[in-house]
């Protein structure tokens, strides 16, 4: 038999990783790969639209949005036992937001808190979702990591997922979503076959653009389908923050040396989105034969993306 050495598991104070909750766990916690953990506890693609939202009264300490439904999804953080403060404000959020989803985290939670969170899913309807999450941080010889310990849901969540995940795919969608499914997937299946690539994946889906991380909440790099006029395209998009397009702009040659390509840069002034993009012409979706072309190109693209704004984003931030 093959004797092995395990290491031994220990609890860490959550106060020794993150001091603050507003200054240090909340922006942890908002980073895609962070939220995305999160997410995967609970069974919810999340997507972050802002930190320190207003929702009547009080300021949120995270807002996302559920990629499957477009639903409100509300994040309250407490690195602390539970207190009524916070029950009060989840009460408040939940009036303020239709369609919503409240995720209470706090690293330990009083049982009349826990059992409120159960009356609430008990008595409301289907459109609102009450989660405790207990956070905590664990250590394995050098090593930690996080972990989300459920400790309130809603009544039959996993049944109520397992529904919404067969509704979406017996929904009727037409051929050309059907074909931008089927090109992503294969984009995906193709960057998992990589050893080193640095991005991130995620579930694909029937839309003409799929996302990775750029490791800045609320900046996406995008892999689109231009079909209207048949071209493929590798952007930054940024959500709503026009100073990160800003001063990024202001390194706009740096930036262009470093990917070898000239960029189309888009403030959009008018809009809450921003972009950068590169395109590449002549990319039919119908063609078939030619998306192994779109794919190396995209690949390339999306990689090189990566490299040269993270390290760019992370200096803004």
């Amino acid at each position: 038999m093959k004797k092995f050495d395990l290491g031994k598991i220990e609890k860490v104070d959550i106060r020794n990783i993150w001091e603050h909750e507003g200054t240090d766990f909340t922006p942890w916690l908002a980073k895609e790969e962070n939220i995305e953990l999160l997410g995967s506890a609970i069974g919810i693609d999340l997507i972050v639209e802002a930190e320190e939202k207003d929702v009547g009264p009080f300021r949120a300490d995270i807002l996302c949005k559920d990629e499957a439904n477009g639903n409100w999804v509300l994040i309250e953080n407490q690195l602390e036992k539970t207190n009524h403060r916070h029950l009060g404000q989840l009460l408040t959020y939940a009036t303020g937001l239709n369609a919503v989803t409240i995720i209470w985290v706090a690293s330990k939670f009083n049982e009349e808190h826990r059992a409120a969170l159960d009356w609430l899913n008990n008595i409301t309807s289907e459109e609102y979702n009450f989660f405790g999450i207990q956070i905590e941080v664990l250590k394995i010889g050098n090593n930690m990591a996080p972990n989300f310990e459920i400790v309130s849901k809603p009544n039959n969540w996993s049944k109520s997922v397992s529904t919404a995940a067969s509704k979406i795919q017996s929904e009727n969608i037409g051929e050309t979503k059907l074909q931008q499914l089927a090109f992503w997937e294969k984009l995906v299946s193709r960057i998992k076959e990589k050893d080193d690539s640095p991005l991130s994946l995620r579930k694909p889906r029937p839309q003409h653009w799929h996302t990775f991380a750029s490791g800045t909440s609320g900046v996406g790099i995008n892999a689109v389908f231009n079909s209207q006029e048949d071209r493929v395209l590798a952007e930054l998009y940024i959500v709503n923050d026009k100073s990160i397009f800003e001063n990024l702009e202001k390194d706009k040659n740096n930036i262009e040396n470093e990917l070898g390509e000239k960029l189309d840069w888009q403030l959009l002034p008018h809009r809450a989105a921003s972009r950068i993009k590169l395109a590449r012409k002549n990319s039919i979706l119908d063609n078939q034969k030619d998306w192994d072309d779109y794919i190396v190109w995209l690949i390339e693209k999306l990689e090189k993306f990566y490299q040269v704004f993270s390290k760019r984003l992370n200096n803004i931030n």
